[in-house]
């Protein structure tokens, strides 16, 4: 698949799941509204019913009764006006209106029995279903200031012998809940009836709350499948182009011993050699060395596949480390003073003896000595040291190389990946050492690590415990 075909895939993706995330909000937001106005009425309803049945208090009482009665004779005035003459209509309306003063219309908050408000408030808001807290009040139109609050009489009406020091909060006054409580069309309101929910937010989401999780939910498990799936995308496009520079860089490494073996055997078969033992001997030689090359590049594919099959077997025996790390400088020696370079052995561990597959730490060692030659441009200098650890032993192989970039350093213990070398071309091989190497010291329950610096060189540390575990450390 092209990078192009990749990035539009990617935006198509993109797009629909911001377009269903969009309908998902707003969706959200008309049942979150929905769920406010449900509530809305609910409590409407319920303030009604408690007002009704305020009033039902009120009319049984003596004071209400009266007031009934000069409202009849009002009315009755309003007939007769007209009928008798100025002086008696003057002298009726002068003395109803006296008697209608004597009706203080406060004398109807005065009259409210707190315990059955808070009664009727709790009854009407239960049976609307709406379980949570609330603050309400009575509030005078006269003084400008709450009555009652929460079922206590916090402001002087009369004789201000019921009165406490309650506040009330801002939330209750600034509250959209709130109706008359009498309707006393003929004379100015007494009060009105606040009602507010201090955790309102957290009642209208408690329906919605539900939904939104599962639309979070899954709208993540999507996202999460479609980044896991451009993911995989992404890593077997690298995979597929790592293995088409295995396959280049495999074909280049056969086809160099197997032309070098057809031009020896050639050479044999030539009638001014056959007679000459010594030019055979030297032609039979370079067949053999480049015979055991392919055979070592082979052994270390067949070496990969059984880690990957998890079918290497090790076969722990009681080796030096000491003696395997000089047997290596030694093999190593050779290449690294060709080109002009030099190799120091610091072997300091005194206890050096573990037990471990002898073949696989030969292995090890060789592979990051042959790594130190060859991602050097200039003369190598190398340093392998032995170090004790109070749980085994520690290899370090310094050399003053190219270095590996932070970026690079993530990716040096994968399988084929080669670190990027710049203008060098010269360097050869799999990308399979440092995989066989981090699989090995694993499998001996073991750790590798390195530190290095771009065109200052690299360190490789190697802890290899007494005792190999199956387990890596």
């Amino acid at each position: 698949m092209s990078r192009r075909s990749i990035i539009v895939i990617i935006l198509l993706m993109s797009t629909a799941l911001l377009g269903v995330s969009i309908i998902q909000f707003f969706w959200i937001k008309w049942s979150l509204n929905l769920n406010e106005k449900n509530f809305n009425d609910k409590i409407y309803l319920s303030i009604n019913n408690v007002k009704m049945r305020l009033l039902e208090e009120v009319e049984a009482k003596d004071f209400y009764k009266e007031y009934l009665k000069h409202k009849k004779e009002d009315i009755h005035l309003q007939n007769i006006l007209g009928k008798e003459d100025d002086w008696t209509k003057h002298q009726l309306e002068f003395e109803l209106k006296n008697n209608l003063l004597l009706v203080n219309p406060d004398v109807f908050l005065e009259n409210i029995d707190i315990k059955k408000l808070d009664e009727y408030l709790l009854t009407e808001l239960t049976n609307q279903g709406v379980n949570i807290d609330y603050e309400y009040g009575v509030f005078s139109k006269q003084t400008q200031s709450f009555f009652i609050l929460n079922g206590n009489y916090v402001a002087e009406i009369g004789d201000g012998s019921q009165m406490s020091k309650v506040q009330s909060s801002p939330g209750l006054r600034e509250t959209e809940y709130k109706i008359p409580l009498f309707d006393l069309h003929d004379r100015d309101e007494p009060g009105y009836l606040y009602l507010f929910f201090p955790k309102k937010s957290g009642f209208l989401w408690r329906n919605v709350w539900p939904i939104l999780a599962l639309s979070i939910f899954f709208t993540g498990l999507i996202l999460f499948c479609f980044s896991y799936t451009i993911y995989i995308i992404f890593k077997q496009k690298k995979i597929s182009e790592i293995k088409n520079d295995f396959i280049n860089n495999m074909t280049h490494e056969f086809k160099t011993p197997i032309a070098t073996i057809s031009l020896a055997t050639d050479s044999i078969q030539s009638p001014m050699v056959m007679g000459n033992e010594t030019k055979i001997r030297k032609f039979l030689g370079i067949i053999k060395e480049e015979n055991r090359r392919m055979l070592n590049q082979v052994e270390k594919v067949l070496q990969m596949a059984q880690i990957d099959r998890n079918e290497i077997t090790l076969k722990p025996d009681k080796i030096d480390v000491n003696e395997i790390a000089e047997q290596a400088a030694h093999h190593a020696e050779l290449k690294i003073t060709d080109r002009g370079g030099s190799i120091i052995t610091r072997l300091s561990a005194k206890r050096a003896v573990i037990e471990a597959d002898q073949n696989h730490v030969s292995n090890i060692i060789a592979n990051l000595l042959d790594n130190a030659e060859k991602y050097t441009q200039e003369e190598p200098h190398i340093i392998l040291e032995t170090q004790d650890d109070k749980d085994g032993v520690r290899v370090l192989v310094t050399d003053n190389g190219i270095g590996i970039g932070k970026d690079a350093l993530k990716h040096i213990f994968e399988k084929f990946y080669r670190v990027p070398t710049g203008n060098l071309h010269n360097v050869k091989g799999f990308g399979l050492g440092l995989s066989y190497v981090k699989a090995m010291v694993d499998a001996h329950g073991g750790r590798i690590s390195v530190k290095s610096e771009v065109g200052k060189g690299s360190t490789f540390t190697i802890f290899l415990p007494f005792k190999p575990s199956k387990k890596p450390k």
